[in-house]
């Protein structure tokens, strides 16, 4: 490929410049002047090669019109990646793992593209407590000291053995994920803390709406008798009053892939036929042949349905998701409105 330079391509002038010194042997009677012309032409050379090389150089140096380098992050789960997209904003690549809500994520398997995409990444999130157990052997078998790693499970103090592992359900959170992803880009870009904390507190103020959601159903609806698959979202019944009669056997059960005992399928069956709850929270992500007689049962006995997700669906942030999830709750207490998909 032929670099141009000024007009000029380096092939021309290189050719002048030889061109010159041969003239110059040959020439006797006009050496000096072609001479002359000849070191003109080097001059010239020196002053685009040099041009050249600052350019080159400073193209390595910095992004496009002057901006540093963004930060590659990447999260093992697309929450968790849009609230670093939230915090990181314009000075950080988000990539996330899991994204489909219509895969099972307690099935999923890394592929070596995943373990390199983790290898590369300055900033990885995840959530712990086993659930993405796969990324911590990634990361273990890839140390570096270059890397930050924010694991939900530390940043909340929780033990390794936690019983329900969805943990974004709960809002005490992602406020204090955020702020571990906000200190850790400071200390990738120090630059730019401001920038990082200016926007952790506009994402804590956009959570008010979620918790005002959740303080109104539990002012009106404390105590609704509620049914699920499995835990997915039981933090937030919790924090909306609601009382969940499923055994928590049964929950355990399916949530690890595992036979519930007959007994508590009977248990189970008995809140539809006996009316005994007002709402049936099932999982869109983790199906089978029982959890779809549930799902049948449920509909036949007139039972609102909310189908609740592991995954963020498309077309949401972790805020409005969120709400979509308590008001579908709050309109199946409410009117008996099922909202079976988002």
């Amino acid at each position: 490929m032929t670099t141009k330079a000024n007009g000029l391509s380096m092939q021309m002038i290189l050719i002048l410049d030889i061109g010159a010194v041969v003239s110059v042997r040959r020439m006797g009677p006009t050496r000096r002047v072609l001479l002359s012309a000849a070191g003109r032409v080097r001059s010239i050379l020196a002053v685009l090669v040099g041009s050249m090389l600052v350019v080159v150089a400073g193209c390595g140096a910095v992004a496009p019109n002057g901006a540093h380098a963004r930060i590659t992050v990447v999260a093992a789960e697309n929450e968790y990646g849009n609230v670093a997209g939230q915090i990181g904003g314009k000075y950080v690549a988000v990539a996330s793992v899991e994204t489909n809500p219509n895969t099972d994520p307690h099935t999923f398997e890394a592929s070596p593209a995943v373990a390199r995409e983790l290898a590369a990444a300055q900033l990885v999130v995840i959530n712990g407590v086993g659930y993405d157990a796969w990324a911590q052997k990634m990361l273990n078998a890839s140390p570096s000291r270059e890397r930050e790693v924010v694991d939900a499970q530390s940043v909340l103090g929780l033990p390794a053995d936690t019983e329900n592992p969805h943990l974004w359900y709960n809002l005490t959170t992602m406020p204090r994920v955020a702020a571990a992803i906000a200190a850790d880009l400071a200390k990738l870009q120090p630059a730019h803390a401001s920038y990082f904390q200016a926007n952790l507190t506009a994402f804590d103020q956009s959570l008010e709406a979620w918790d005002e959601a959740i303080a109104a159903f539990k002012a009106k609806y404390a105590g609704t008798a509620v049914a699920v698959t499995e835990p997915v979202g039981d933090y937030l019944l919790q924090a909306a009053g609601c009382d969940i009669l499923t055994p928590w056997s049964f929950q355990a059960a399916i949530m690890n892939g595992t036979d519930p005992s007959p007994q508590d399928v009977t248990l189970e069956e008995s809140l539809f036929n006996d009316h005994r709850v007002k709402v049936f929270l099932y999982n869109q992500q983790v199906t089978d042949s029982l959890t779809a007689s549930l799902l049948a049962l449920a509909e036949k006995d007139g039972i609102p349905v909310v189908g609740v997700y592991e995954t963020m669906p498309t077309g949401y942030t972790y805020q409005s998701w969120m709400m979509a999830e308590t008001n579908a709750l709050e309109r199946a207490v409410a009117d008996g409105t099922s909202t079976t998909k988002l």
